[in-house]
């Protein structure tokens, strides 16, 4: 890489981890969005997969309520993983010629979601079959654009859970869907074998960690409501930006 290029890659990686530290969520969604305007979205989703799963899974370990989280939401894993692995194999996943319109699609609508403050509840009687569903969907867009939030996000949020439990269980479908990401990065497209990418994303570590403690310091000097505004507008206009770049 050139010295302009790492440069850039460090000051991604440290607002990445700025909203991760904020929000509790967002590292590799802000983070490939960014760095797919540099580099391919198969490079860019090897370069921060380490990062995306180191901090995913603190922030399930980390919770009091693990065995629960597992207990209930070991469907919407499994079929996360599945979804992943069937978007990469599939559909060719981050080398497709899909991926950067799926990515500017994905960062785009979780963008206007975020934005327009929707919010809807989950009957009881349909997580057992929504659950796997909603894994299955997240997941194959995880495998096709590096971002694992849509839908699953927005489904966990449906389902009333208190903020430790919402918080787990979204580091729990984050981590599962990251590591078969990570398998297909090594098996298929030999991303993670790449001596440079590999070592990038190691690399990768200070400047994702470091904004995390940034954004855990701004989390309490910023008005929550302000920076919930300013992110998902950010990733609204980067969606439209990668899409409209893509069909063009």
């Amino acid at each position: 890489m050139s010295l302009p290029l790492i440069l850039g890659v460090c000051v991604i990686l440290v607002l990445a981890g700025i909203v991760k530290g904020a929000s509790g969520m967002g590292l590799p969604t802000l983070g490939m969005g960014l760095l797919s305007l540099l580099m391919p979205p198969a490079d860019a989703a090897a370069i921060i997969v380490v990062p995306a799963i180191l901090t995913n899974v603190l922030q399930f370990t980390t919770g009091p309520r693990r065995g629960t989280v597992v207990r209930r939401f070991w469907p919407l894993g499994l079929c996360a993983i599945a979804g992943t692995l069937a978007g990469a194999f599939w559909l060719g996943g981050l080398q497709s010629h899909l991926a950067p319109a799926l990515l500017g699609g994905t960062l785009l609508v979780y963008g206007l979601f975020g934005l327009g403050k929707l919010h809807f509840r989950t009957p009881a009687g349909a997580e057992p079959w929504l659950s796997p569903l909603v894994g299955l969907i997240s997941g194959f867009l995880t495998g096709t654009t590096g971002v694992t939030v849509m839908p699953v996000a927005p489904y966990l949020q449906s389902l009333g859970l208190d903020r430790e439990d919402l918080v787990q269980s979204l580091g729990l479908a984050f981590t599962l869907s990251t590591f078969a990401l990570a398998v297909t990065l090594s098996l298929d497209f030999s991303a993670l074998t790449d001596t440079r990418l590999a070592l990038a994303s190691l690399g990768a570590l200070v400047p994702s960690f470091l904004g995390m403690e940034i954004g855990r310091r701004l989390r309490l000097a910023v008005s929550q409501e302000t920076f919930r505004t300013g992110f998902f507008f950010a990733l609204a206009l980067l969606g439209a930006n990668t899409l409209v770049r893509t069909l063009l």
